[in-house]
């Protein structure tokens, strides 16, 4: 019955992001003077080689790195905190970069938008840092809870209260 619940949903879901989708195509196609569709086609087809050509590289580089150099527990931390970064980086580049402003109208970016995204930065980083810790602190009980005696502790269950060596 669940199964057939998930099944429902996802159709349901992907049937509103098919109209949500058509929508937005429909609006780009009849309102041209606003839309303005050979400069959408060339960001749409710029995006995709963007992303084909240096996000999915450099995501699957820094993906590498992170195997050879951050230890299992901790990486899909370390990968979220980097996703998540990057998200925001990019999705604020016009603001922090200034792009859009003008400097006769101050009040078009009054914010310090690059001091907010390393407010923003730092936040996640210690997000991410205190769930390393909490990870590492349990894993640090679990190894001192199960240590070398067992997992009840005592040294019956590890076997070295009255039992002869092995013969080799």
């Amino acid at each position: 019955m669940k199964a057939n619940r998930g099944k429902a949903l996802r159709g349901l879901l992907a049937a509103a992001g098919l109209a949500m989708a058509g929508y937005g195509i429909h609006g780009l196609l009849t309102m041209t003077r606003a839309t303005n569709p050979p400069q959408a086609a060339r960001w749409l087809i710029g995006g995709i080689l963007v992303h084909d050509l240096v996000a999915f590289p450099v995501t699957a580089a820094v993906g590498l790195v992170l195997t050879r150099f951050v230890r299992a527990p901790y990486r899909a931390v370390v990968q979220g905190a980097l996703l998540v970064s990057a998200t925001v980086a990019l999705a604020s580049l016009p603001l922090w970069r200034g792009y859009g402003g003008s400097p006769d109208n101050p009040t078009v970016n009054p914010l310090p938008y690059g001091r907010n995204l390393a407010i923003v930065l730092g936040a996640v980083w210690a997000g991410a840092a205190a769930l390393i810790v909490v990870r590492a602190v349990r894993a640090w009980r679990a190894r001192r809870v199960s240590g070398p005696a067992g997992p009840t502790g005592s040294a019956e269950s590890a076997g070295t209260v009255g039992s002869a060596p092995e013969p080799s």
